[in-house]
């Protein structure tokens, strides 16, 4: 396989609610929700970096589409890692999340390892960690 994801897609209970949060909130550039039309097919694709795209589909679509039955919500299951190019821009990106109405679990803070992050969650429970790793220094 070669690592060429394109699309990660978070589960969402509450779609316009949680692109409201994207969109207005940590100003993520989408084009809204698309697929209304079809049954369970509305999503959003906001643009994220070198291609990639964070895409927001309803729990019960996903759960549709794939045969599975909808299960319990888990926050611990992975985390999005937002990494930064400073201390002072995850103290930036962390005051916007809050000011967006998220739930600021962990106030960015000195790591063990040498960093510098905190944790938000999204309106669905989607765990966020923003980050500034001294060793993997994003490119603008």
């Amino acid at each position: 396989m070669k690592p060429l994801i394109s699309v990660v897609t978070l589960g969402v209970d509450d779609l316009e609610k949680t692109v409201k949060f994207y969109q207005d909130g940590l100003e993520l550039k989408t084009e809204g929700i698309i697929g209304k039309e079809f049954e369970y097919g509305a999503v959003a694709f906001f643009d994220l970096s070198a291609g990639l795209k964070l895409a927001l589909w309803p729990r019960e679509s996903i759960s549709h589409d794939s045969g599975l039955p909808k299960g319990n919500i888990s926050p611990t299951e992975f985390t999005i890692g937002h990494n930064v190019t400073s201390k002072e821009e995850v103290d930036a990106v962390m005051a916007q999340a809050h000011s967006a109405g998220t739930n600021v679990l962990k106030k960015a803070h000195d790591t063990f390892w040498g960093g510098y992050a905190g944790y938000f969650q999204d309106p669905d429970q989607h765990l966020w960690e923003i980050v500034w790793n001294p060793h993997l220094i994003p490119e603008e």
